[in-house]
């Protein structure tokens, strides 16, 4: 199966033929593994269909496929990359969210928990905790520029499920991230594994792609988050990257809100 470059995984993705193939059975909400295939191109994808979301007390039912596609929006708009191609479309199971599959690089470990003198030198040090029978630990993460532009990316988003399972190093060493449909709610929860560089000041390059996007939410980016979110949820997207532009920094944990999410994979 080859390469498939953005244009033409949309169109695929927008137009081609799904053949579900299984389930992904450890997703919370119906997560099905697909064949998609249209003039001779074939492709492996995901489709989450709206009728499997699962209902949740602080987000809109039947809203998390637009919030998938909202997230990869973004991406793309920032040039972070991060979210593989994505888009709304009619499915097997009625309309829902389309996505490429994404290959990924089992012998590299970016996030993960581990016995304190197990945490290599360069990794940021999240959390200490105990283990399931009273050992301690530590999440940690690798001090990754691909892994920190993620971080930046799910400031903007609101991302309240960042799961060190949702980071995903491809074996062409592009790194992706999936499972967004939790994100833009209008109040803070950021709820994320990467708070390695939490405090730390924006770089040159994250004030540009940032400037660059709040720029493009004036524009036509901000009417297509429109079909896509609510349009409060559009200006609190636009408000978090001000904010960020303002002082300059990663922010800190928010009060009141759990600030790693569990399972933390």
């Amino acid at each position: 199966m080859t390469e498939l470059d953005v244009a033409t995984a949309l169109d695929l993705l927008r137009h081609g033929e799904i053949d579900v193939q299984g389930r992904l059975v450890d997703a919370s909400n119906a997560t099905l593994f697909c064949d998609i295939v249209a003039d001779g191109t074939r492709a492996h994808c995901v489709y989450k269909p709206v009728a499997g979301e699962r209902p949740l007390w602080d987000f809109p039912d039947g809203s998390l496929a637009g919030r998938e596609v909202a997230a990869y929006t973004v991406s793309a708009a920032g040039s972070w990359g991060v979210v593989p191609p994505t888009v709304l479309r009619e499915g097997p199971f009625g309309p829902g969210m389309c996505q490429l599959w994404v290959d990924t690089d089992e012998s590299v470990q970016l996030v993960d928990v581990l016995a304190p003198r197990a945490v290599p030198d360069a990794w940021r040090h999240v959390l200490d905790a105990l283990g399931s029978g009273g050992e301690p630990v530590v999440l940690a993460h690798a001090d990754d520029a691909r892994l920190r532009a993620m971080a930046v990316l799910d400031v903007v988003l609101n991302n309240a499920d960042r799961k060190g399972g949702h980071v995903l190093p491809g074996p062409d060493g592009v790194l992706r991230g999936v499972d967004h449909g939790v994100s833009f709610h209008v109040e803070p929860k950021l709820r994320t594994v990467l708070w390695g560089w939490a405090g730390e000041d924006l770089t040159g390059e994250e004030t540009t792609q940032l400037s660059g996007l709040r720029a493009a939410l004036d524009g036509s980016l901000g009417s297509e988050l429109c079909d896509l979110l609510r349009p409060a949820e559009v200006t609190a997207c636009t408000r978090r990257v001000d904010r960020l532009l303002r002082e300059g920094h990663l922010p800190y944990p928010s009060e009141g809100w759990p600030a790693i999410p569990w399972p933390p994979f």
